[in-house]
């Protein structure tokens, strides 16, 4: 049983290992004030950070989820170590001997079992990089320099190669004091018929680490033709290794990640390489597994989800690849970050884009290109015939709850409006009402929307909605709809000024269906222009229900946001929303235009490009113009 540590060591171990140079390898830590830096908890799931580190007191505390203590405490929470483990671990890094009370130095069977294995990992590593430079491993050597990757690339990525007997590497490591259990249970060695053989024999090893830089698996590459193993072959799920918890190239890429505040998600091995040597040192990859939640959550801790984060997927253009977009965006709304796709010309991956076309173009590659709720509502609108009402119907069917989705309500608005293109529907507000009307049948419980029976009638595309909205469930203070609010309040305080262009104004052109049931309701009113004296009471009597009469009222004694309130502000909010209108319905017939394509009626396509000319003139008159060209 092993001795207890000496108390003078564990002080030595505290003093020595900085808490924030420890809880940085797992986080992005920013200035807090007073001394004190901040991150996202890793611990719970949070949107604003609450977790602060002390470097000079030597503790961190979460005042979300309460969790808190020094280094040693971070270390045994966050990698699930005892404290004797944790202790040896920081010593290894601080390179402090550590006494134990009950005999003598820490001899190798009493450490810890985490401890044990990642040591074993170490060596392991060590062996089969030196295995490469071998002349069983010429092979090994070939395939790399056919992926353009020389000796020292190699080296940088501790690329090593497996020998094809039975048990190269598991006597070696029995030689180095490990015990056939431990080696067992590494996964490094599996059970043979006379005992353990290696698990990994005549492959190209990639050694896998986690965020805090310790190997604790391998992916290995089949090199042979008579190798009857699949092509990759991971390590099994051990006490070290989770592969849903694991990024290949996440201790390359973490300082980087942090810094730019990006990270760029491939699909192999020989991608993170071709990434990082072409500059792109953002680069990860998972380990045999789809991208999903636990990876989510490592990445957000380094991206802190700022406003400017990016993470870009490069996924395959096969149908493999589209598949796994497709997965990914089922996890988008996990980030607060922005979602990208990029997809290299001819399907390429990085590690071919950087052969063919040298490393600029895998720079390139990685710009944000495609938004990726884009890329996977193309995918799923390109399987529908879009030229009839019921494969519209069908294609908005699919779409619309992923879009509902999206919890931002904004965000949601703006994809709505994108959809309504992609389907070419005209009638954009249609498309608008239908994804909010799903959102809030999945907030009261559903998952993608109402059932048959309670779902409204279709009629091809159109689908009934309401008349009027059930209320203000939107962020109506949301720069989206900001200048629409202005305007409704101008049009109720100060009707005087809006008028007679505002009753020229469709209900349409409010984006938010709340502010368009105001709208309707100024309209059932008797408009804005030459408004009585009792224009309010008009209005409020004139809306549906309760909850719409409440926003007429908020709206009517909320203060205007100009400090001068005069036609040239009134002007502005005018053009402004007028303009939204006109850049939508752009963006709508440009859509139809797309579907009809080049072979369409030439009446009909006529006429489309027509009216498409007329609103981009008109469009280019708001803005050059202002309030005179309404």
């Amino acid at each position: 049983m092993a001795g207890r540590i000496n108390d003078d060591d564990v002080k030595a171990v505290r003093d020595a290992v900085p808490i924030d140079a420890v809880v940085s390898e797992y986080l992005q830590l920013r200035n807090a004030g007073g001394g004190n830096l901040k991150g996202l908890c890793p611990f719970h799931d949070e949107k604003s950070p609450s977790f602060q580190v002390s470097p000079s007191k030597g503790l961190f505390h979460c005042f979300g989820c309460q969790e808190g203590g020094d280094t040693i405490a971070f270390v045994m929470k966050i990698d699930h170590l005892s404290f004797s483990e944790t202790v040896e671990r920081l010593a290894a890094k601080a390179g402090i001997t550590l006494r134990y009370e009950e005999g003598g130095y820490n001899p190798g069977h009493q450490r810890g079992e985490r401890t044990r294995l990642v040591e074993a990992h170490q060596v392991a590593a060590q062996y089969y990089a030196e295995q490469l430079g071998s002349a069983e491993a010429e092979i090994g050597r070939k395939f790399l320099a056919e992926r353009g990757f020389d000796q020292a690339a190699a080296e940088h990525f501790g690329v090593g190669y497996s020998p094809a007997g039975w048990d190269h590497l598991t006597r070696f490591l029995r030689g180095k004091g490990f015990s056939d259990r431990e080696l067992i249970l590494s996964g490094l060695s599996q059970d043979g018929r006379r005992g353990p053989i290696d698990r990994f024999r005549g492959r190209l090893m990639w050694p896998i680490k986690d965020v805090g830089g310790d190997v604790v698996g391998f992916g290995a590459r089949k090199l042979r033709d008579d190798d009857n193993g699949p092509k990759y072959l991971n390590t099994p799920e051990t006490p070290i290794y989770k592969k849903s918890q694991v990024l290949y190239g996440i201790d390359l890429a973490k300082k980087d990640i942090a810094k730019v505040s990006r990270a760029v998600v491939v699909e192999g091995y020989t991608d993170v390489m071709a990434c990082h040597l072409a500059g792109v040192t953002t680069a990860i990859a998972t380990c045999g597994t789809a991208f999903g939640g636990e990876h989510i959550k490592i990445l957000r801790r380094l991206l802190m989800d700022n406003g400017s984060a990016r993470v870009i997927f490069t996924f395959d253009g096969d149908a493999a690849g589209q598949k796994a977009a497709l997965r990914a965006f089922e996890d988008d709304q996990k980030f607060a970050a922005e979602t990208y796709i990029a997809i290299a010309p001819d399907g390429m991956d990085p590690c071919e884009l950087r052969l063919a076309k040298g490393d600029e173009a895998v720079a390139d590659l990685v710009q944000p290109r495609t938004p990726l709720f884009e890329f996977a509502l193309r995918q799923i609108v390109s399987r529908y015939d879009l030229e009839i009402p019921s494969g519209r119907a069908a294609a908005l069917d699919e779409a619309a709850p992923i879009v509902a989705r999206i919890k931002n309500v904004a965000s949601q608005h703006e994809v709505a409006v994108q959809l309504a293109g992609m389907l070419g529907i005209l009638d954009t507000q249609f498309v608008v009402r239908r994804v909010a009307q799903i959102a809030r049948w999945q907030r009261q419980g559903g998952t993608n929307g109402p059932d048959r029976a309670a779902a409204p009638r279709r009629r091809g595309y159109e689908i009934q909605a309401p008349t009027a909205p059930a209320g203000p469930a939107l962020n109506l203070r949301s720069p989206a709809h900001r200048t629409e609010r202005e305007l409704l309040k101008l049009a109720l305080q100060r009707p005087e000024l809006v008028s007679p262009a505002f009753d020229a104004y469709g209900v349409d052109e409010f984006t938010a269906p709340p502010y368009a049931a105001v709208r309707q309701c100024i309209q059932d009113a008797g408009g804005a222009t030459g408004a009585p004296s009792d224009y309010l009471d008009a209005v409020r009597e004139a809306a549906p229900d309760d909850t719409v009469r409440a926003l007429v009222t908020e709206l009517a004694v909320e203060a205007i946001f100009a400090k001068t309130v005069d036609e040239a502000y009134a002007g502005d909010q005018l053009v402004t929303v007028r303009l939204r209108a006109v850049d939508r319905r752009i963006r709508d017939v440009q859509g139809t235009l797309a579907r009809l394509g080049a072979h369409g009626d030439p009446e009909r396509l006529a006429a489309v490009q027509n009216e498409l000319w007329v609103l981009t003139q008109y469009g280019q008159s708001l803005r050059n113009h202002g309030a005179a060209a309404l």
